[in-house]
């Protein structure tokens, strides 16, 4: 599996929470290779941004050029700008480039300190029109149309004016500063691109105020599969994983909007089609004695069901559950491959000649299954679960 090269132009955060530091960690996470042309240094932490030095156009240009030049990219994520100028000229030097380009037009840190002014976001016209896709927050679109957001309908207004005034080819507008309509526990996200097709994701929303680089993430993480060649409502569905993991792995540092977790989503966001093994189940005939012996060895207990059923996290995030079934699979080691896409790796097994025992199908434990056997007759299980395998609601210490 090649590498993607991912050219990231965007501000430098001395707290290692936001920009260029939360980038790289997500492209490097993912599979990546990372690569800056860093617009702006700040001196910032949890509580805020104390000071912003714009680094000149010229020299934001040269590190793009040199990059170019030598390594190539097969994405770009485009976040802090700096200034107008910068803006300006970025969008000419990019506007030639057959890649995918993510726009995240940062104008307000998650403490709440402005990073563009006025005429920096009036430039901001021009990255939007080479932008493959824009993810604007709901106060980033208002800025960016000019209108204010009191609802759905107010939204989709909006949509359609920065849509048909900068050429934008899609725009996915981010709920986490909204609550959902009628939904107060919920965050919603939604995708609309030039042809008018729509997408959309509604989650529970974590509690956290460790959310400082939600943004950066999210567009670094669909670069990151675009360069890999998905198409972007998937790359968005696997981002929202990534971002959604990063939050609940949340170290809890500093006394404000805390960094996320990204060095922890490991075996959580499989890097392309392949599947990946993360999750064993063995039978057991004592659940008490199991489990005991599982801890003792140093496993954490995240779901506690007896007589019947515990899952334990692994340091790396592998996991293991203990299972007391009658059912066909009962007695055996079950081998679990996590697949980003399960339906179409079944297709593709189905197409290749293997026997599919049970077709995907929704559990009530929040997963979609599909179940064979290798030619020894030992059972596998292939299936989807993102968050829900490592912090499903029943979760013992849940981090939300």
């Amino acid at each position: 599996m090649s590498v993607p090269r991912i050219l990231i132009i965007a501000g430098s955060d001395s707290g290692g929470g936001a920009g260029i530091q939360a980038d790289i960690k997500t492209v490097t996470m993912l599979g990546g290779h990372a690569m800056t042309a860093i617009t702006a240094i700040t001196a910032q932490n949890t509580l805020g941004v104390d000071a912003v030095m714009p680094v000149p156009a010229e020299m934001v240009l040269k590190q793009i050029d040199a990059v170019l030049g030598d390594i190539g990219a097969d994405a770009v994520k485009i976040g802090m700008i700096g200034s107008a100028e910068t803006a300006e000229a970025v969008a000419d030097r990019l506007g030639g480039l057959d890649i995918p380009i993510v726009f995240d037009p940062v104008m307000i840190a998650s403490s709440g300190s402005v990073l563009a002014d006025e005429a920096t976001i009036a430039a901001f016209q021009r990255l939007i029109a080479i932008a493959s896709v824009v993810t604007p927050n709901e106060p980033e679109l208002s800025a960016l149309s000019g209108m204010e957001i009191r609802g759905r309908t107010d939204r989709d207004m909006s949509v359609e004016a920065v849509m048909d005034r900068t050429r934008c080819r899609a725009l996915l507008v981010k709920g986490g500063h909204q609550l959902a309509e009628g939904q107060t526990h919920e965050v919603e996200d939604w995708l609309f691109d030039e042809a008018g097709n729509e997408h959309h994701w509604r989650a529970a929303r974590i509690e956290t105020k460790q959310t400082h680089g939600t943004g950066c993430t999210l567009a670094s993480a669909i670069a990151t599969y675009l360069a890999r060649g998905w198409d972007l409502p998937r790359a968005v569905e696997a981002g929202r994983t990534f971002v959604r993991i990063s939050l609940r792995e949340a170290p809890g540092f500093g006394r404000g909007h805390g960094p996320m977790g990204q060095q922890a989503v490991r075996l959580d966001a499989p890097l392309g089609d392949e599947p990946v093994l993360n999750q064993l189940t063995l039978p057991t005939a004592d659940y008490e004695a199991s489990t005991r012996f599982y801890r003792t060895l140093g496993l954490s207990q995240i779901v506690d069901a007896p007589p019947r059923y515990a899952r334990f996290e692994c340091p790396g995030g592998a996991t293991l559950s203990l299972h007391l079934d009658e059912r066909a699979f009962a007695g055996a080691t079950v081998i679990y491959f996590e697949a980003n896409d399960l339906d179409r790796l079944v297709q593709r097994l189905e197409a290749a000649g293997l026997a599919i025992d049970s077709m995907p199908q929704d559990q009530p434990w929040l997963w979609r299954e599909a179940r064979l056997r290798d030619p020894a007759g030992n059972p596998i299980c292939l299936y989807s679960a993102g968050e829900n395998r490592r912090f499903p609601p029943w979760r013992l210490d849940r981090r939300d």
